[in-house]
């Protein structure tokens, strides 16, 4: 179900009494899952549990999800509608899950172009950066990018560069993505700001995230799994039950998805909506710059 966000302020003052995320902590500090850290400790903290969920991501990402995950991303590429030309950037995206989507969107469009005789657009190039923090799940992305026989497509990029500070100029591109990315960073705001600044005018903002189920029964089942299955999965496929348990910690710290869509539409987007999937498992969330 989609949600337009109207009336940001007052939904805001209403619902932060309620919610304590990170960015509520004081100036020096923020959380990583249920702790309260230094601020310069979160960055290294989170590149430590990627570093070691890197080469099982895959795995544990059909595991956690019974496969989903692939849908999830399906639909947020679907929204996106990828065109021939286009300049893209998907900002934690080191494993390639969402990039290769956009690109194999791009690439039947491009196989209709031929058969309807549509050259002009096949002359214009394709780009798509792939950002990441991480150079070891960048390392997996490439990987993978070979082993689809994409390995030698000019289009990919792959940029190892920080979603709040990226090395992008202002204007630069027609999409911007983030899957599963935004709520291990430091500074929520600085990374919605930072997708503001690269984008054109007209340039969409989309965000996959794990987010909040509503319903009760439906939540106390999704706790359950979440803190008594997942982290013990993590120990016995990658042998690491901490790095887990620190994202499914990470998830209820992330804003519930009113007051995201009001932190997006504060960074300046407009046409900011959500949808909930599996209830509000993950949400989809997007805006437009005008």
């Amino acid at each position: 179900m989609a949600f337009r966000v109207v009336g940001r302020r007052l939904l805001r003052s209403k619902l932060l009494p309620m919610f304590t995320p990170a960015y509520t902590l004081h100036s020096h500090a923020t959380s990583f899952g249920f702790k309260e850290v230094n601020e310069e400790e979160k960055s290294q903290l989170v590149g430590n549990v990627f570093t070691k969920v890197a080469s099982n991501y895959d795995i544990m990402n059909d595991l956690m999800s019974g496969g989903l995950h692939r849908l999830w991303k399906d639909r947020l590429v679907s929204k996106l509608s990828p065109f021939p030309g286009m300049k893209h950037l998907d900002v934690a995206g080191g494993t390639g899950d969402v990039a290769f989507r956009i690109l194999e969107t791009i690439n039947s469009v491009n196989r209709r172009a031929i058969e309807d005789t549509l050259e002009d657009d096949l002359q214009r190039e394709t780009q798509i950066y792939v950002c990441d923090i991480n150079p070891n799940m960048l390392d997996v992305g490439k990987k993978r990018a070979q082993q689809r026989g994409l390995g030698d497509q000019g289009s990919l990029i792959w940029v190892e560069g920080d979603a709040e500070k990226l090395n992008f100029e202002d204007d630069s591109m027609d999409g911007y993505t983030i899957a599963f990315g935004i709520r291990n960073v430091t500074h929520i705001e600085k990374v919605l700001a930072e997708a503001y600044r690269v984008l054109k005018k007209g340039g969409r903002f989309l965000c996959l995230e794990l987010s909040h189920v509503e319903a009760p029964v439906f939540k106390q089942l999704y706790d359950y799994y979440s803190f008594s299955v997942i982290p013990v999965v993590g120990e016995l496929v990658a042998g690491d039950r901490d790095s887990y348990q620190y994202l499914v910690e990470s998830v209820r710290r992330f804003p519930p998805q009113e007051v995201f869509a009001s932190m997006i539409a504060d960074a300046g987007f407009q046409k900011v909506e959500y949808e909930n999937l599996v209830g509000g498992v993950v949400a989809i969330h997007s805006g437009v710059k005008f």
